[in-house]
């Protein structure tokens, strides 16, 4: 009987490696959400805080420096994301890049690409009262949407992200906070609990 089910763990095992994508590392969600945290006091105090540069209709530097901001943040969170994820991939013999990975990076990416399009848009047309609340629930949509590949803890983080979008809309003034808390601080705390849970296996 033991073996039985010894076989069926081993059989329920290779299934979930060849549906899943599970390279994600947790030390990838830390690095982001600390990322996170830097751009948005850099966002507020040196952008945000200028009184000088809160006139779109005269110019667009607020628009280029909130985009580079962000930009920033993205490049800096998603490369960590992809060398955190090779090096696990490559301690458990497993290849970074395949299939499954194509869907999650599929699934993942148009909710977000939509939202980061929007925000961008409003950004230009000075229209940044809402920017935090749709980057938040158009980024929580991709990861639940992108979840099915995914660790489960992907999915609440989703949600969590979804909600606290949710709140920003209703509580504008504190969109930062809120926008801070989702990417910053709820990173961390996921990345601390999937590298206590994956990665020190």
């Amino acid at each position: 009987m033991k073996e039985q089910l010894d076989d069926l763990k081993a059989i329920r095992e290779m299934m979930e490696k060849s549906s899943k994508f599970l390279s994600l590392s947790g030390l990838s969600g830390i690095i982001a959400g600390i990322t996170a945290i830097i751009g948005a006091t850099f966002g507020y105090f040196y952008i945000l805080q200028d009184s000088s540069l809160t006139n779109f209709t005269q110019q667009k530097e607020m628009f280029i420096l909130l985009v580079a901001d962000a930009l920033i943040v993205l490049i800096i969170s998603f490369g960590f994301a992809i060398y955190f994820s090779w090096k696990k991939a490559k301690k458990n013999n497993q290849r970074l890049f395949n299939r499954v990975t194509l869907r999650t990076l599929y699934n993942l990416a148009i909710p977000f690409v939509a939202g980061g399009v929007l925000s961008f848009i409003m950004i230009y047309r000075g229209q940044i009262e809402l920017v935090a609340a749709i980057t938040l629930i158009f980024y929580g949509l991709s990861l639940v949407n992108a979840s099915k590949f995914l660790n489960e803890e992907i999915h609440y983080l989703g949600i969590t992200e979804v909600v606290l979008g949710i709140l920003a809309a209703i509580f504008i003034p504190k969109g930062l906070i809120f926008w801070t808390l989702g990417f910053g601080v709820a990173h961390i705390i996921y990345g601390v609990l999937m590298y206590k849970k994956y990665d020190l296996k």
